[in-house]
């Protein structure tokens, strides 16, 4: 079997602190062997395999874990974007916009533009990656939707409560209970996850509680958007149901930060999302110092954070959450991996999965220190599980 050598590193995150030094287990004038897919060896420069990669005293450190993307829809919004700077308020409502277009493309279109959305992410930098469903809306739709996911990662997530569809306002219960049943059964054979947008406008406490305890009865481990638009239930009711993760906390409580640093659900940020929408940006010092677990995520969708740039999300992380770039580099990694409760990515230690990427840099500080430039000189490893 052939293995693979990345050599002469001149420095090597690892993400783990037995292999190097600090919390990012850092190593410098490093090397990592890869064979099947899998870390087997890190140690000084000069390791032999059959293959060899020169990282030529650049950074290596894991790929990025992407655990939050919206990347099975059509259509476009740009204009929506535009409104907003001109002022318009964000209230998601355009998802319905983006609804009536998925739901008139074919099946080939929109997996050929995930497919070109995916190789954008992994020319950035992304190597594992979370696709939610809810463009649908409907049965069949977000079975499909969730189909065309599957052939691509295997962390799938079922969001059927996205938003009321035009067909139901003003019936917004009918809806929850098509989604509890006869949506949920055509979307889980293609679904790890179950998700719903908890946020005013969208479906209440009660609603999105309804819709994570039908995918807990099937097995489908619970997310939840919450805390976007304003104060709100959705990160106590994450807490409460065992949800992975709660994503967006953008305005928390001193309550909520002390459930979740009780808790073993991660808050998970979206910063791309409140410089699109222009909110506020959330207070991560807050949440970190408290002892929770935190990741960050692109948020890739067409009306509120259409980028597939972690790098991006990393800069305003650091320029404007509070974080040092060591904290974002791990929201990045381990973090997004935590809040897929995976331990195999974010992290190059022995039995990890190969994914790496090789900076245009010599360490990971410039990916906030040269905002906007494309450092990502090489992504090793499959986008996706």
């Amino acid at each position: 079997m052939t293995a693979t050598v990345i050599d002469n590193i001149g420095l090597l995150i690892t993400n783990d602190p037995t292999l190097g030094e600090g919390p990012l287990g850092k190593r410098h004038d490093a090397s990592v062997v890869v064979e099947a897919g899998r870390v087997v060896s890190v140690g000084h420069t000069g390791q032999v395999a059959d293959d060899r990669i020169d990282a030529d005293g650049a950074c290596v450190l894991p790929g990025f874990v992407d655990s939050h993307t919206h990347l099975v829809f059509a259509g476009d919004r740009s204009e929506e974007f535009t409104a907003r700077m001109a002022g318009q308020p964000y209230d998601g409502g355009g998802i319905r916009t983006t609804t009536e277009a998925t739901r008139s493309t074919s099946t080939a279109e929109l997996d050929r533009l995930v497919r070109l959305r995916l190789a954008e992410a992994h020319r950035a930098g992304t190597t594992t990656i979370e696709i939610k469903s809810g463009y649908g809306l409907n049965v069949d739709d977000e079975a499909r939707s969730l189909d065309i996911a599957k052939r691509h990662t295997d962390e799938t997530t079922f969001l059927g409560a996205h938003l009321v569809p035009s067909e139901y306002v003003g019936r917004a219960d009918d809806y929850v209970a098509l989604v509890c049943n006869d949506m949920l059964a055509a979307a889980a054979p293609h679904a790890k996850w179950i998700d719903a947008f908890c946020e005013r406008g969208a479906f209440d406490a009660d609603q999105s509680r309804a819709v994570l305890e039908a995918g807990a009865a099937i097995g489908l481990v619970g997310r939840l958007h919450g805390n976007q638009l304003e104060p709100g239930p959705g990160v106590q009711l994450a807490v409460e149901c065992g949800c992975a993760s709660v994503d967006h906390c953008t305005y928390l409580t001193d309550d909520d930060i002390d459930a979740l640093a009780g808790s073993d659900t991660v808050a998970t940020f979206l910063p791309a999302a409140d410089f699109s929408t222009k909110q506020p940006y959330a207070d991560a010092r807050r949440v970190i110092d408290a002892g929770a677990t935190v990741a960050i995520a692109s948020n890739c969708n067409p009306g509120s954070s259409y980028t597939t740039s972690i790098s991006f999300c990393i800069a305003i992380a650091v320029r404007d959450m509070g974080m040092t770039i060591d904290e974002a580099l791990r929201a990045v990694t381990t973090g997004g991996a935590a809040a897929l409760r995976r331990t195999d990515v974010g992290r190059l230690s022995p039995g990890s999965a190969g994914h790496a990427v090789i900076l245009d840099a010599p360490s990971h500080h410039h990916l906030a220190y040269r905002p906007g430039v494309p450092l990502i000189r090489q992504t090793i490893g499959p986008l996706g599980s």
